[in-house]
């Protein structure tokens, strides 16, 4: 076994403004899977997390649920932690970055750099909403990949073809809040100069910390030139506000690394350990894993950052693909937008770290999470294999040769040294993060002493020979042992069954080289339960979409009662001349209409089509409306009826139903 190893380990910090969905654990376990191997190699493995807190999303969402973003973010934390800690994902710490290690730390960074000359500030053009009336991040901004073209894309970056820019190049860009076009509004901005650390970061690319798919697409963001790096944001604003301002405040992605440092600050704190001899000493290694999407953050910006205030830079970072159900994006209306908790609601974590790690290889491909074959490779691979193997070998000492392990004979010997000669082999598989390829080797050794038990027959054996027999099932009861160490990073709480089964205490991946004899071992009972499709099934279909749930999450009124088709024809649609429209003060998308139903004499209505109908024009057309509606009392008055009209994908798409002018006002539309 190699020296032993000092080593910092995080995941992306998942934004508290939603659930874990199990997209999300695609990273997290993946990550936990080889905090636990080094662990069980006997290196200092630490793992430090933390929720990202800040940015106007977070600020919004708390305003929507009438609950501060303070209140928002705490709430959230102790969600999160629950679900990663029902999965099995052990952290040695998990904190937040709405806290004052991070705030003294940011505020550290940025002065450092400021005071090195790697802060600039210059006047920009940003998006402002004028409806919300705030300047909108980037990723409160939709719009057209101004590369790519792919549309519905962040106003930062593209997720179809990872291109990065300003907002501003945004084609057809809305706020995505209310849809509405932004205008474009100038206000100075602090900028992080990126290109002064270009050889710097070249030279440290070049060390082989990434995958070498991750280093191409590197390359061409610097053969494209490192741009500046705008890290503040205007008021209002929920975060850390920048030193020496007013109403200027840190972009969320400046603090939400160095989430990564006060989470350890915050552990070491508590532990009684040294900040410095994680983040200042060369001799530890920072290892992050992360999604492809935040590659430009964590292999520029954040580098860059370190660099320049003198820490410690990643040793590795690992980049890992997308999530994809049954070959398709996660859709909440397919009911494969699986959250943590639903899931956890119907099936046992234990499957889904397993057919994660036979999917996970050390490349940034994506990975599809098939749900037919989910089953069918669990059930397989854990229960008719692993599990069968132990139960067939203990199960039988239990029953016929009072539980006790004998010696091992020749053969059996055999089938141990294999195995035994592949525990190296599967740990370089673990350490290169090519679990798929460690699950298969594992998998193999299963069916192997499956079939040598099934060769030898204990059952048959004992008749004649109970020592055989008793030399058959140690052999088998040690394969399973051996397996069972090999997969303890992959299914923690399975094989600490086993571990009691075996009536042994921890283990490290050394003790897949021990060999247990001439000692009794607990009864084996039922250890495993077998996943089914019908929970699957279950699984799906509480996930389908439903507008009434998600409505309510926001504080928007849910759908009214269904109603029948007789009940709809009450609604008495009539033709109605426009006989004044004007604007309304004090209303942003009223017009009041004054209208003549003809014999049902004259009415007053307000719509919400300001923006998009000139007054002067719709005098003296034919409207349809709706006649029978109760008069309802608004802040400007009291509305008689209600227009048909319809909209499109865009707010400026407002269509109303504008009939021939020989329609006669009253007249009952059919």
């Amino acid at each position: 076994m190699s020296d032993k190893r000092r080593i910092l380990v995080t995941s992306a910090l998942p934004y508290a403004n939603g659930s874990i969905h199990i997209g999300h654990l695609v990273e997290y376990l993946q990550t936990d899977i080889w905090v636990r191997f080094q662990n069980m190699r006997g290196h200092d493995c630490y793992y430090i997390c933390a929720d990202d807190t800040h940015g106007t999303p977070i600020m919004l969402s708390a305003k929507r649920q009438g609950i501060t973003p303070d209140e928002l973010v705490e709430r959230m934390n102790k969600e999160h932690l629950q679900d990663f800690t029902d999965f099995n994902i052990r952290f040695d710490n998990y904190y937040t970055t709405n806290s004052e290690e991070n705030r003294e730390l940011s505020e550290l960074i940025y002065n450092r750099l400021n005071e090195k000359g790697h802060i600039v500030r210059r006047k920009i053009e940003q998006a402002f909403c004028p409806e919300d009336k705030m300047f909108l991040p980037d990723r409160l901004i939709r719009g057209t990949c101004p590369s790519c073209k792919a549309e519905d894309q962040y106003g930062d970056s593209c997720e179809v073809c990872s291109s990065t820019y300003n907002p501003t190049d945004l084609k057809d860009a809305r706020c995505a809040e209310c849809g509405t076009a932004p205008v474009t509004k100038t206000s100075e901005h602090h900028f992080f100069t990126l290109s002064h650390f270009e050889e710097q970061l070249r030279e440290w690319v070049g060390t082989g910390l990434v995958q070498p798919e991750v280093v191409n697409k590197l390359n061409e963001w610097f053969e494209t030139g490192l741009r500046d790096w705008d890290i503040s944001r205007d008021a209002p604003y929920f975060g850390f506000k920048i030193p020496g301002t007013d109403d200027k405040y840190f972009y969320v992605w400046l603090d939400a690394p160095v989430g990564y440092m006060a989470s350890t600050k915050n552990w070491c704190d508590r532990e009684g350990k040294n900040f410095d001899d994680y983040w200042l000493d060369p001799e530890c290694e920072i290892v992050h894993f992360i999604g492809k999407d935040i590659a430009y953050f964590h292999t520029l910006f954040w580098p860059a950052m370190l660099m320049g205030a003198d820490f410690s830079t990643p040793s590795r970072v690992y980049i890992h693909g997308f999530l994809t159900v049954d070959g398709q994006k996660m859709s909440k209306s397919r009911g494969t937008f699986i959250s943590a908790r639903e899931y956890l609601n119907h099936l046992e974590p234990e499957y889904l770290r397993y057919y994660y790690a036979c999917k996970l290889t050390g490349s940034a491909n994506d990975l599809d999470l098939n749900l037919a074959d989910f089953v069918q490779r669990v059930n397989s691979d854990v229960g008719n294999q692993f599990v069968n193997l132990g139960s067939r070998a203990i199960s039988f000492l239990g029953k016929r040769l009072e539980g006790t392990l004998g010696e091992i004979d020749e053969e059996g010997n055999e089938l141990l040294a294999e195995i035994e000669a592949g525990v190296e082999e599967v740990a370089k598989y673990y350490e290169e993060r090519e679990y798929s390829r460690a699950m298969k080797l594992i998998t193999a050794f299963a069916h192997k002493a499956n079939q040598f038990i099934a060769n030898r027959a204990p059952w048959a054996e004992i008749k004649d020979d109970p020592e055989r027999a008793r030399a058959t099932c140690t052999a088998a009861t040690n394969a399973f042992a051996k397996l069972n160490v090999l997969l303890t990073p992959v299914m923690p709480a399975l094989t600490r069954r086993v571990e009691e089964i075996l009536d042994r205490g921890e283990v490290t991946f050394a003790s897949a080289h021990e060999r247990l004899t001439n000692r009794k071992v607990n009864r084996f009972y039922p250890i495993y339960d077998k996943a089914t499709d019908e929970a699957v099934e279950k699984m799906v279909e509480a996930s389908l979409e439903r507008p009434a749930e998600e409505a309510a999450a926001y504080n928007v009124e849910p759908l009214a009662e269904t109603i029948t088709f007789d009940q709809f024809l009450n609604v008495d649609l009539r033709v109605a001349k426009v006989l004044e429209a004007k604007d309304v003060k004090g209303a942003s998308k009223l017009l009041e209409l004054r209208i003549d139903l003809g014999p049902l004499g004259q009415r007053t209505i307000f719509a919400g089509i300001k923006k998009t109908h000139d007054p002067e024009a719709l005098t003296g057309s034919h409207i349809a409306v709706v006649a029978n509606l109760a008069a309802r009392k608004m802040k400007f008055g009291v509305s008689e009826g209600m227009l048909l009209a319809g909209n499109g994908e865009q707010e400026t798409d407002v269509f109303l139903c504008v009939l021939e002018e020989g329609a006669l006002p009253g007249t009952k539309i059919s």
